[in-house]
C-alpha cells in the first residue's frame, strides 16, 4: 500500500491539497491540477514521487502530439539501416528490439509504482485526451507492430496539469479527480519562501513579499510574476551586499527583469514604480 503524502521540504501543502492527492492515490484515479502558471502544478509531482520515493516520469504534452508518441515508437528507420549494414548487436528479424516505449508506456513497464506527470494537457486536442484516458483506464494498450499487449504491471499515480488555456472535455472532466491551485496568498507565500531560505531576515521577507504582491496589481501586465519568479528575485537580493546589508524596498525595486520577462510588462512596471519614484 503506497504510503500517504504529507508534503515535501520545498514544497508547502495545505490540507485541502493533501487531501484530494492522497484521495487519488487510494482510489488509483487521475488527479487534475489546474491553476494559473507558477502556483506549483508540475512540482507537486515532483514532490510526490521525491517524498515516496518513487520513479518520477514526465510526459511533456505538445500540441501537435499523437497519442502513439506517448505509448510506444517503433524505429523502422534504424531497422531498415541495420538490415542494410548488417554492423548492428540486435537482431533485425525481432521487431521487439525495434520497440521503444514512450512515457506512458515506460510507466507501464516500470517494475515500482510510480509518478506519471502528465503536463499541460491542455495543449493537446481533445481526441489525444480522450484516448489518453481510456488507455488509463484499461491500463493497457496494444503495440500493432508485434501484436502483443502492454499491461501495466502496477497503476501509477498519475497527476495531469492544465494551464486551462483550452477547455477539456466532459468525458476527460468526468474520469479525474480536479483540484484548482489558487495562486498562493501572501500568508502561504511566507511559508513558501520560508521553506527555501530558512536563514531569511524577517524584514527582507516581509518587504519582498509585500512589493511582489504590489507589481503583481499594476494595471495592463500580461504575465505576472509567479512563484517561480519570486524566488529567482530573492534569490538576487540575497545575492546583493546592499539589501543583505539592511537597504530596504520602499525607495527602489531592483532586478525588474527577473520578475517580469515581457517587454511590454517590464516597461509597464517600470513606468509604474517611476511614478513613485521608485525605479531608476
Amino acid at each position: 500500500m503506497t504510503s500517504m503524502f504529507e508534503g515535501a521540504a520545498n514544497y508547502v501543502l495545505d490540507e485541502e491539497l493533501a487531501k484530494i492527492v492522497n484521495i487519488s492515490m487510494a482510489l488509483e484515479m487521475p488527479l487534475l491540477l489546474k491553476g494559473e502558471p507558477g502556483t506549483g502544478k508540475t512540482m507537486l509531482a515532483h514532490a510526490v514521487a521525491a517524498s515516496l520515493n518513487m520513479e518520477l516520469i514526465v510526459l511533456n504534452v505538445k500540441s501537435n502530439m499523437k497519442l502513439i508518441e506517448a505509448l510506444y515508437q517503433y524505429d523502422t528507420l534504424t531497422r531498415l539501416n541495420d538490415s542494410r549494414f548488417g554492423d548492428s548487436r540486435r537482431d533485425v528479424s525481432d521487431i521487439k528490439e525495434y520497440i521503444r516505449m514512450g512515457k506512458i508506456g515506460q510507466a507501464f513497464a516500470a517494475e515500482r509504482r510510480c509518478v506519471l506527470l502528465i503536463d499541460e494537457i491542455d495543449k493537446a486536442e481533445t481526441e489525444f485526451q480522450d484516448d489518453m484516458l481510456d488507455v488509463l483506464d484499461q491500463m493497457e494498450f496494444d503495440i500493432l507492430e508485434t501484436d502483443e499487449v502492454m499491461r501495466a504491471r502496477q497503476r501509477p499515480v498519475i497527476i495531469i496539469t492544465s494551464n486551462a488555456k483550452k477547455d477539456l472535455s466532459d468525458p476527460f472532466l468526468g474520469r479525474c479527480n480536479f483540484h484548482h491551485i489558487a495562486f498562493p496568498e501572501p500568508e502561504m507565500m511566507r511559508r513558501i519562501v520560508q521553506a527555501h531560505f530558512p536563514d531569511i531576515a524577517e524584514k527582507l521577507a516581509r518587504n519582498s513579499i509585500e512589493a511582489f504582491y504590489n507589481l503583481r496589481d499594476i494595471d495592463g501586465i500580461e504575465k505576472k510574476p509567479a512563484t517561480r519568479e519570486l524566488l529567482n528575485w530573492i534569490r538576487a537580493l540575497l545575492a546583493d551586499p546592499d539589501f543583505t546589508g539592511g537597504k530596504t524596498l520602499s525607495k527602489e525595486i531592483p532586478y525588474l527583469g527577473i520578475l517580469f520577462k515581457k517587454s511590454g510588462d517590464y516597461q509597464r512596471a517600470g513606468q509604474s514604480l517611476m511614478k513613485r519614484g521608485m525605479f531608476r
